[in-house]
């Protein structure tokens, strides 16, 4: 005897607050009552007309709210660099919006051999950033040289890393700790809103920032704004150490009070001009009067929004979960549209763009063959669907 599905309010809340949506702006959309919405996210059940009405205006498919969470994921802080600046419902759209790339991230890794987490212990004093950072760099193996692509090694690392518009300027990136079954894991997600390969390098290392320096225990929305710019200069502060080494950077440091001479550098170091301009100041390479000099001419150039070689230097992209469903796909475990279906069998029915969206796959991934090289391996005891 089949089961009867219930109307799960939980996933009706869920799916407001992903689409940025408050209860009155739903309940004026939909038609109905500010009232009418607080019941049905505590489990009334709406009429099919109202329903019919709430996949419109919410994007999600029918099934989605009768479905439970499978995954018992703990999620716990989620470092937004614009805290200060940015609206609460914002930053709550992005927490759930990670979560459920969470949810597909656990299901692909029943299938596929994603790397695991490999940070070193993070047992060290907070005033000794610069030192960190370099012990990170020892760890890592990386030496004291340029990091041509953030994305990559965070991946490599055990990072899971994702791309997508975060819907304004307030977001640029944010990272977001959760726990399974024990196991510790990292999201981090860059905005796709701005195209600057270099920015794209600092939000990753300051993002890898958090991970490392900061404690995960604490409720973030109860710091004061003080206590949120130190913890926002000591993610800043590791990023700048972590991209430019201190005595490798220095050496090249030849013309520190050339603003032309930055452009070059830019090429070598993979970071922004005004980044390395802050760094060199930092280090004490230049004075105040030439820190400021330069930044006076980053302005009057038109620099701050926009830097010389931001359309040349290729913007790095995440590309674990993408590689995850490539190897799925190439090894006829699942086409991409098995793919969406056994998501919806694990209780977590989504629209193909919806997916392709939250994994920074290329449109239509999910509903054509997928013929590129596969870089990351199945599983020898992996859970094959009972229906491919």
């Amino acid at each position: 005897m089949p089961t009867i599905k219930v109307f799960n309010g939980d996933r009706l809340r869920t799916a407001r607050i992903y689409r940025g949506k408050t209860i009155a702006e739903l309940a004026e959309e939909v038609a109905v009552t500010k009232q009418a919405i607080s019941q049905f996210e505590n489990g009334k059940a709406p009429g099919l007309e109202t329903l019919l009405r709430l996949i419109s205006a919410l994007g999600f498919p029918r099934e989605y709210f009768y479905e439970e969470d499978k995954e018992k994921i703990q999620v716990g802080n989620t470092y937004f660099r614009a805290l200060l600046t940015s609206k609460k419902k914002d930053r709550m759209s992005q927490i759930e919006k990670t979560k459920i790339v969470a949810s597909i991230y656990h299901f692909l890794n029943k299938f596929v051999e994603f790397p695991k987490l490999n940070i070193p212990d993070r047992n060290f004093n907070i005033d000794e950033i610069e030192d960190i950072a370099n012990r990170v760099r020892q760890y890592w193996g990386l030496g004291n040289e340029p990091i041509n692509n953030m994305v990559r090694l965070l991946e490599k690392n055990g990072l899971v890393v994702t791309s997508f518009a975060t819907d304004g300027d307030d977001i640029d990136a944010f990272s977001q700790r959760q726990q399974v079954e024990g196991v510790e894991y990292y999201f981090v997600v860059l905005g796709d809103d701005k195209k600057s390969a270099t920015r794209r390098q600092f939000d990753a290392a300051h993002e890898l920032g958090h991970v490392i320096l900061h404690d995960w225990s604490h409720d973030l929305e109860l710091l004061s704004r003080e206590e949120f710019r130190q913890v926002e200069s000591e993610a800043n502060h590791f990023a700048a150490s972590f991209l430019l080494p201190r005595d490798t950077f220095i050496n090249d440091l030849v013309y520190p009070s050339k603003l032309d001479y930055y452009v070059e550098l830019k090429k070598k170091w993979r970071v922004s001009i005004s980044a390395m301009i802050v760094r060199a100041y930092q280090l004490k390479v230049i004075n105040n009067n030439q820190y400021q000099n330069l930044m006076k001419q980053i302005s009057k150039k038109g620099w701050r929004s926009k830097e010389p070689l931001d359309d040349i230097i290729q913007v790095s992209k995440p590309s674990l979960m993408k590689k995850a469903v490539e190897i799925l796909t190439i090894n006829q475990v699942m086409s991409g549209d098995q793919i969406v279906k056994q998501l919806s069998n694990n209780n977590l029915s989504l629209n193909v763009n919806e997916i392709e969206l939250l994994l920074g796959l290329d449109k239509g991934t999910l509903t054509s063959k997928n013929q590129s090289s596969p870089v990351v391996s199945i599983k020898k005891n992996r859970e094959f669907p009972q229906d491919v």
